[in-house]
């Protein structure tokens, strides 16, 4: 694991003074701030002081996974309609193993506790249950409640500052016996439905099985069932929980095993990548690497600038730009294996890559939320809001990676014509890989051009990329998202690439799980993709318009029941976007929120005061 830390100090740091790629190359910003006290810092936007917990994980190394894939595709679960929906026994029916209550965010490091910790895990040396643990990056279990024999009910932490937002998990077992049925029950999640409802599996990483048969991270469980919690009254002012529940058997006894949402994809693993980036010579001649900002806690937010270096500066200037970002919403790892995939294409050695970079600079940012990653987060930002809400945001301090990420385009549009901007994510209620657009107004003929590069995606990796399930609505609640934003500042071409969480019903790949390299390979065909969009023969772009002018005729027949009259898209029939709801995460971070609360509440408390004094006065 790495040595990065969280840290954030009110003292000026010399390192955002100096964030030039020379630094990067000599690998400095990968060296650890310094563990300090953490300080009051005073927000600039507001004039009020905030406080960021600090964070203490546990000096547990990451899972060394082997680069491995299945041999076949792994399937989809199959429903027996024999699933049982249990009600949660709870702690009063069942012993609490794990609980990480006591606040174990007390120091602003990563890499390990300097001092004991005190264990979470409440269980006997002779003891057989199984011993939990998720105290390490990306991990997020907050109890474990052992109901049975071998069955666990399971909470997992909300993101921090919020009640919300359950959906990601990352634990450690241990203690296990071989071939036992073990029941997990997690029974705290936020969203109505999920892929676990159509075949979804949840996935398992054994170490055992890594060192002696070199497999990874693959799918597992039965009697899988994602269903509403039981145990809850209903009321306005309940959130409606819901439960996943599934069976699993472990290879070994006594191993060391994982079991996530999606295949992990920690900040210390983009160090690691960035750094064989750093210093390959090869690679460091057109790919430049810096700084764009530092998060909430002091995390570096990098960005890489590729493209081959021209003969003149006159020449560079002249590029058109590409931008592609990643990583907003923490709990989104397949976000950042596309992202890998994305990077291993551009920065290798085929002609196709040279030609790229020949043709474009390329502004990336391959993780957006470092901090709301390290502490295991779903959706929101150590601000407790969700970044992908506020990309209009004028609060630099609390919101710095989506306000220089805004900045950063925003001067590439007035200094160059950026041909695409693209923000990779994953999704959790739909299958296949697909985009959401905006679309333009006016001129039908110009409403399908932003339809062009998700049509050619979808005949590049037609087993994986669903161009039905893509969508170019531009929906006011969606207006602070990267997508719009970009859009807004004049970048017409301006996409999310959503991979689901699940995997593919398409062509040979029907029925199946995405693997890492499948979500790489995404990236692969991102980048084939750009080339077919920008290739100076229009043929391809000729076809995919007329093809798009017969499709949105048969949709929008198909829709209303008439032929395409003037000013009817598909835009104005197709439904939204159906994204996740952040509305709870919009507005002021929580901090500032919190601050304009107790200075109300002091108001109203001295107003009562001084009305008491007068009633007596008189």
């Amino acid at each position: 694991m790495s040595n990065a830390l969280y840290s954030h100090s009110g003292k000026k740091n010399p390192r955002r003074d100096h964030l030039c790629s020379q630094e990067l190359v000599r690998s400095s910003p990968f060296e650890p701030v310094r563990h300090k006290r953490l300080q009051h810092r005073k927000d600039e936007s507001s004039g009020e002081r905030k406080t960021i917990k600090k964070i203490n994980l546990l000096n547990i190394k990451e899972p060394c996974v082997p680069e491995w894939d299945p041999s076949e595709p792994e399937p989809f679960y199959q429903p027996t309609g024999l699933e049982k929906a249990s009600m949660p026994a709870g702690e009063e029916k069942g012993k609490v193993v794990y609980s990480t209550k006591y606040p174990h965010f007390t120091c602003s490091r990563i890499g390990g506790s300097r001092g004991p910790i005190r264990n979470a895990t409440f269980i006997g040396e002779a003891d057989s249950t199984l011993q939990f643990e998720s105290r390490f990056e990306s991990g997020n279990l907050l109890k474990a409640v052992q109901v049975g024999l071998y069955e666990y009910e399971l909470t997992l932490r909300p993101d921090m500052y919020t009640a919300k937002h359950t959906q990601w998990f990352y634990f450690r077992v241990r203690n296990m016996k071989a071939g036992a049925n073990y029941c997990f029950t997690i029974v705290n999640l936020m969203k109505s439905s999920s892929l676990y409802s159509v075949g979804m599996r949840p996935l398992l990483y054994s170490e055992r099985a890594a060192k002696e048969t070199s497999v990874g991270w693959r799918r597992t469980g039965s009697n899988i069932r994602y269903f509403r919690s039981c145990n809850q009254v209903k009321s306005s002012d309940t959130v409606t929980l819901h439960s996943l529940t599934w069976t699993v058997q472990f290879p070994y006894d006594s191993d060391t095993c994982y079991l996530a949402h999606c295949y992990p994809y920690t900040y210390s693993h983009l160090q690691r990548y960035l750094r064989g980036v750093a210093s390959n010579p090869a690679i460091t001649s057109y790919c430049m690497l810096r700084v764009l900002c530092h998060s909430l806690a002091g995390n570096a937010v990098y960005v890489l600038t590729v493209t081959s270096r021209g003969s003149s500066v006159v020449e560079d200037k002249t590029k058109r730009a590409v931008v592609v970002t990643a990583r907003v919403h923490p709990g989104e790892t397949n976000g950042s294996w596309m992202m890998e995939g994305f990077l291993e294409f551009l920065l290798g050695e085929s002609d196709d890559a040279r030609l790229l970079r020949d043709t474009f600079v390329f502004k990336v940012v391959p993780m957006l939320n470092p901090d709301g990653v390290i502490v295991g987060n779903y959706r929101c930002s150590l601000a407790g809001r969700d970044l992908n809400r506020n990309y209009k945001t004028r609060l630099r301090d609390s919101f710095p990676t989506v306000w220089h990420t805004r900045n950063m385009v925003e001067r590439l549009v007035n200094e160059t014509d950026v041909v695409l901007y693209c923000d990779f994510h994953g999704h959790n209620r739909k299958n296949n890989i697909f985009m959401y657009g905006c679309n333009s107004p006016g001129d039908n003929a110009l409403k399908l051009q932003e339809r062009v590069f998700p049509l050619m995606m979808s005949k590049n990796a037609n087993n994986k990329f669903s161009f039905k399930s893509c969508k170019f609505r531009v929906q006011k609640s969606k207006e602070g998202t990267g997508r719009i934003t970009m859009w807004r500042l004049g970048v017409k071409n301006s996409y999310t690439m959503e991979a689901s969480f699940g995997g593919s019903t398409l062509g040979d790949r029907k029925g199946s799980h995405f693997t890492t390299r499948d979500l790489k390979s995404i990236g692969f065909y991102f980048c084939d993709t750009l080339l077919d969009y920008c290739d100076p023969d229009p043929t391809k772009i000729k076809y995919c318009l007329a093809e798009l002018k017969v499709l949105m005729r048969k949709q929008v027949r198909e829709k209303l029941g008439i032929d395409v009259g003037s000013g009817v898209t598909v835009s104005d029939v197709e439904t939204s976007t159906s994204g996740s709801n952040s509305s709870d995460s919009n507005g002021l971070p929580v901090h500032l929120l919190k601050q304009q609360q107790s200075n109300v509440s002091s108001f109203i408390s001295t107003l009562g005061s001084t009305c008491l004094i007068m009633f007596i006065s008189h």
